[in-house]
């Protein structure tokens, strides 16, 4: 039966390459069976057919296809190779976060961070990178061409194959997160990305609903329903927030006093801006800057 779910990274630290390699089956080869390898496995099949599962879920992967296997469940061969298969395999590793669901990739999945460290005094970023579980690539031979390149690495320097190596895993998840993306774009997260630009470029400005809509000539009312479905807030919320991950950078970066820090990260009344700082940061601007002063 064929998964429709994705695997959602934390974008940073970044997912990293470990190894790869190409694989030519026989008829009645078939995939060694595993369990908690302990590294995400990727397939990329090129020729023939390579039948594998994943604890209850099993898939024919044909030319173009590719899957992902979790490093903490049981893989399995589904059946032995019944013609000549050739398929790539690349094992990664992700530092970070990560989660499978269902979730629609074009919504970006939130990762928190564990109560007690540093980054929850810093901007944290909005981007998820998604990539789908099973997937057949549009262009495979894109993902042929990436594999060819990565097996080449293995004659090269190996400080300068590290770099190399990583760059082009990088793109093959780029192909696979933006691929989706694109694939699943709805009119609705089309409005909200070109409302979050909008209030992005104007924050220091006196952004208003009124004022979003006449720029992007929408209705205020479908501009909100739209940011609501996407990034779970209203534009004004969304703006908020955004001055004041502007403004704890200002205050991490800069002596500014508190009222230019207030001014330029668009509340301009320092009293309004203190005060909004502290109800969603929890403590007030000087008191976080302190924190990270010595």
């Amino acid at each position: 039966m064929p998964s429709f779910s994705y695997l959602h990274y934390a974008p940073v630290p970044l997912p990293f390459f470990l190894e790869c390699g190409t694989a030519v089956y026989r008829p009645g080869d078939q995939h060694p069976n595993r369990a908690n390898l302990g590294v995400f496995d990727l397939l990329l099949v090129e020729k023939g057919r390579l039948f594998i599962g994943e604890e209850e879920t099993a898939w024919e992967l044909a030319p173009g296809d590719m899957l992902i296997l979790r490093p903490d469940q049981y893989h399995y061969s589904a059946a032995p190779c019944a013609e000549h298969t050739t398929f790539h395999w690349l094992h990664y590793q992700s530092a970070g976060s990560w989660t499978e669901s269902e979730a629609d990739p074009s919504q970006d999945a939130g990762f928190l961070p564990e109560p007690g460290d540093s980054r929850e005094y810093h901007p944290e970023p909005s981007h998820v990178i998604s990539v789908p579980k099973h997937w057949t690539l549009p262009v495979p031979s894109e993902g042929y061409e990436l594999f060819d390149k990565l097996n080449a690495m293995s004659a090269e320097k190996r400080s300068h194959a590290f770099w190399e190596r990583q760059l082009l895993f990088l793109r093959l998840l780029r192909l696979a997160d933006e691929g989706q993306r694109m694939e699943s774009l709805t009119p609705a997260r089309i409005v909200a990305e070109q409302a979050e630009a909008y209030i992005k470029q104007h924050f220091q400005e006196d952004v208003t609903n009124t004022s979003i809509g006449e720029a992007l000539h929408f209705h205020p009312n479908y501009i909100t329903r739209c940011m609501k479905a996407v990034y779970q807030c209203t534009p004004m919320e969304f703006l908020q927030q955004y001055r004041l991950e502007q403004a704890k950078l200002l205050l991490l970066t800069t002596d500014l006093p508190v009222s230019a820090i207030a001014d330029r990260s668009g509340f301009h009344y320092a009293a309004y801006f203190s005060r909004c700082f502290t109800d969603k940061i929890g403590v007030s601007p000087l008191q976080y800057r302190k924190r990270f002063h010595v």
